[in-house]
């Protein structure tokens, strides 16, 4: 039995629609190169993922503006 990754467990659970895109080759196929994704529909949710996890790491550190992180020291 293969594992598969929970994000790909999550994702089938979810509502589907199919949906027609014209897309460059290319761009597409440099997409699977650097995911290491095996087909377009791979791709396309990665890719996805991902600009919703940068915005949440853009939120994340705007939240975080003002806030103080001093190094830790030695024991006083």
């Amino acid at each position: 039995m293969a594992i598969v990754p929970s994000h790909r467990r999550r994702a089938s659970r979810e509502q589907r629609i199919s949906r027609t895109y014209r897309l460059p080759l290319s761009k597409l196929a440099a997409a699977q190169r650097a995911l290491g994704t095996a087909t377009a529909t791979e791709t396309i949710e990665r890719a996805l993922d991902l600009v919703v996890f940068q915005r949440a790491l853009i939120d994340g550190t705007r939240a975080m503006r003002g806030v103080v992180i001093t190094p830790p020291g030695p024991e006083r």
